[in-house]
């Protein structure tokens, strides 16, 4: 029973995860926290951090990491087939079509629209993962790793993998 939980509670957000990244973290979120409550938001947001560290889709590794945690190694791989599948069908049945019309303006107009969408849903995961970083380790060391994160990203253009190392370091030794 547990292996078609983890197919359900990844099948979704590959259905509706345009783009199977970063808009699916909080649909994916939303399955591992508050519909089956697998994970605490803490526990996500580590996963998160662990799976961005990696090379690779991020909604792939999150979902082997947590069909591991839960299934073993069948977990893992139900996990990771939820995720990929409902692309996969798409692609084998709407393929075709797909190319010939892959310079309508219609289809480009479609991408332009659902970016908001995309920006809201991170925007909405990183308010959150904000308030649970507030309560469990305060204003100050939070604001501490926001300001420093941000600084190294967007001016000294470090590559993110290091950024979230780095974060990690910072909480075992100061937290």
């Amino acid at each position: 029973m547990i292996l078609w939980d983890i197919f359900v509670a990844f099948f979704i957000p590959g259905i509706l995860g345009y783009g199977g990244g970063p808009a699916s973290i909080s649909l994916v979120e939303n399955e591992v926290v508050r519909n089956y409550g697998w994970m605490s938001v803490q526990e996500f947001a580590e996963v998160l951090a662990f799976a961005n560290s990696l090379p690779g889709p991020i909604a792939t590794k999150m979902a082997g990491y947590v069909g591991y945690e839960l299934g073993g190694v069948a977990g893992s791989f139900v996990g990771i087939f939820a995720t990929v599948a409902p692309s996969l069908i798409l692609m084998l049945l709407l393929g075709s079509i797909l190319l010939k019309y892959k310079k309508s303006e219609r289809v480009h107009r479609l991408t332009v629209f659902v970016q908001p969408v995309i920006a809201v849903l991170l925007g909405v995961i990183a308010w959150n993962f904000w308030t649970e970083a507030y309560i469990s380790i305060g204003l100050l060391q939070t604001s501490i790793i926001v300001i420093i994160s941000f600084y190294l990203i967007e001016i000294k253009q470090v590559h993110p993998a290091f950024i979230i190392a780095g974060a990690m370091i910072y909480g075992g030794f100061f937290l």
